[in-house]
Formats: C-alpha cells, structure tokens, sequence
C-alpha cells in the first residue's frame, strides 16, 4: 500500500476457519468503484458511499455462503488505479494434491481484514495477466559451488519461458554480499549474460541479501497499474554471515509487497535447518518453498513457479477501519470448499500519514 493514488498492499493465509465472510459485495469497472456499507454489527470508523444494501460479510460460526455476482474472467488489469484505503490481493488456490484450481468466483471465498470483513469488494480477476516483476536470486556462496552451473542454466530458461513484453526481471547473485548482475530490464541476452558473470565463493548472509534486495530493488519500484512483484530464491537455506534476522527480512518482503519462492540447493535425504527456513520465508510471503530430490529438479521448480504466475487471482477490497498508522493487518484468506487451500501473503503493513 502507498500513500499517493497508486497503491498495492500484500496479504496473507492463515489455515484458519473463518467466520462467515463471503466476498460478495459490488464489483466495480469504473474509476470511481462503488461500495457497499460493512455488517452493522461491525461498523467501519470511516464508512464509504453505499451503493447496495447488501452486506460485504457477515461473520457467523457457520462456513461462508455464496452470493449473487460472476468474476471478471481473464481480464488483463494494467491500469487499475488504487486509493490508500484499498488493498490488492493476489493469491493462488490449490486442492491437497497441489494441483491449481482456476474458475472460482469471488463468493467462493472468505476473507478478514485485521478482524473484520471488508466494506467492499472492489475487484475479482482470474488468471490475472498483471505484468510481473521478477527477481531471480542465486546464492552464490562456496556451498554450492558444484551446482552452480546448472541452477545459471535452469534460470536461464526459467527467464526465456516467462517474460513477456510488459514483464521486467533483474539477476543477482549473493553469499556474504549481493551483486546484481543485471538490473531490471526485459531483454533476456541481457539478463543471460548476467547469469553467467555469476561466480561462487565465500560465505552466506541470505537474511541481508533478501532484507537489502527487497528494499533497494522492490520498494522503490513506482508502477502506474498493478504489477505482480515475486522474488526466486536458489539456496541451500543455511545462514552463516547476516546482521539481519530471518523476521526483519520477511518483514521488508512484506512492506515491499513481494511474494517469495524459494528452491532449496540441498539433495540429501532428509530436511535440514536451511530447508525450514525457506519454507518459512516462502509461507510468510505467499510462495511456495521447492525441495529438488536431485539436481535436475532445480529446472522443474522453475518450471512451477512459472505455471503458479500464470494461475492466480486477483482481489482489489476496501477494508474496514483502516488506521494511517503503519501497523501490521492480519488478513484471513480461505475457499469455503475444505478441498481447497488459498496460499496468500500473512498480511501487510498499513501507510503513515504524509509527513
């Protein structure tokens, strides 16, 4: 979320059984959407225009029910123009087998803002076609140095599959510091040749490496439309060097709106503590931790993490009691279906006032 007209907040998931709270409040096209009042129950301490008299959410003990209106299917947004009192949220459903599930509607969902349900629901897309922009990170610490050369070459091939013309990636390589190699830009020669200046050796601070990348390449990116922000991490997980500490560097993946995936660099047998914290960073953010069995799978982590950027919705709401404060706001995501599991971002940190 920023403090000027374009604004993008991050969410998250919780495996929590929420109250009764469908999204079924007025979907809007125009530039000045309209909404709809919150339950009385709960009122919002600042209420928008109404424009219905049906509730956004109404919180019950019993699962969420759906409502009347049909999704924006497909709908390329690359305009939407978003106030400080909104909130975009882009999410992924998946059923137990891990298999995307596509074609839900917006009253197929519950969802919680800090506690409470939105005042309105803004926008629902489909398979959003956002442009993305992407960072691929390679730890390039002397763990890993005999793999190297085949995580460069599933990057590679990972960056000619997914950009599109509206997409923009940067390359860069860390281990007790952080090289980017090729700043933002879509031209794939230019981000190949990045890859390949790469080269392994020395320790790993991973916590500032992903603190430092999401403030000084994600938080200062300034978009006229919504965009989709993702990072890729490629790293055994094992921390040896930082200042930070693994929270303050969610922390900062949070308020820069970025989602993370991670691949993790380790084959052995068994899971090991570098391998917990990527799963942690992932889930903090709405990723997806990917935990190759040999080498070769390093290019089919790639591979899902570029079919997951193609899958997903995109959710634009209103939420209710909104304080310029800066504070953290939980959100509570789920698909009223138990088959289905939302992976979303945990949450997101609300504006301050202009100094």
């Amino acid at each position: 979320m920023n403090q000027v007209s374009s604004l993008k907040l991050p969410v998250f998931l919780l495996s929590l059984i929420l109250a009764a709270t469908p999204l079924n409040a007025q979907t809007d096209s125009g530039p000045s959407p309209a909404t709809n009042p919150a339950p009385s129950a709960q009122p919002p301490a600042t209420p928008a225009p109404a424009a219905s008299q049906q509730p956004v959410a109404t919180p019950s003990q019993t699962p969420a029910q759906s409502g009347q209106a049909s999704p924006q299917v497909d709908e390329p947004v690359t305009t939407l123009q978003v106030q400080v009192n909104e909130v975009n949220l882009i999410f992924t459903v998946i059923d137990k087998h891990g298999k995307f599930i596509t074609g839900l509607k917006r009253e197929n969902f519950g969802l919680l803002d800090d506690g409470r349900p939105p005042t309105a629901v803004l926008r629902f897309t489909q398979q959003t076609n956002l442009p993305l922009r992407v960072g691929i990170m390679l730890d390039t610490s002397s763990s890993i140095r005999q793999r190297f050369q085949f995580e460069q070459d599933s990057a590679i091939e990972f960056l000619l599959q997914i950009l599109h013309l509206n997409d923009r990636a940067f390359v860069e390589g860390f281990d007790i510091e952080t090289d980017v190699a090729q700043d933002f830009t879509n031209n794939v020669d230019l981000l190949n040749q990045g890859i390949r200046k790469l080269r392994p050796g020395g320790g790993t601070a991973l916590f500032d490496a992903l603190y430092k990348t999401c403030k000084d390449q994600m938080l200062p990116l300034q978009e006229t439309g919504a965009v989709r922000r993702a990072l890729i991490l490629v790293s055994d997980g094992d921390d040896n060097y930082s200042r930070v500490q693994e929270s303050d560097a969610i922390k900062m993946c949070q308020r820069a709106d970025t989602i993370v995936y991670t691949i993790s660099t380790n084959i052995s047998p068994s899971k090991d503590k570098g391998d917990d914290v990527l799963k942690a960073i992932s889930d903090a953010t709405g990723g997806q931790a990917f935990y190759p069995v040999k080498l070769e799978d390093v290019a089919i982590g790639f591979r899902n993490i570029e079919e997951e950027l193609r899958s997903q919705y995109h959710l634009v709401y209103r939420p209710a009691d909104l304080r310029m404060d800066g504070s953290f706001r939980t959100i509570y995501l789920q698909a009223n279906d138990p088959r289905f599991k939302v992976r979303a971002q945990k949450g997101y940190f609300s504006p301050r006032p202009p100094q």
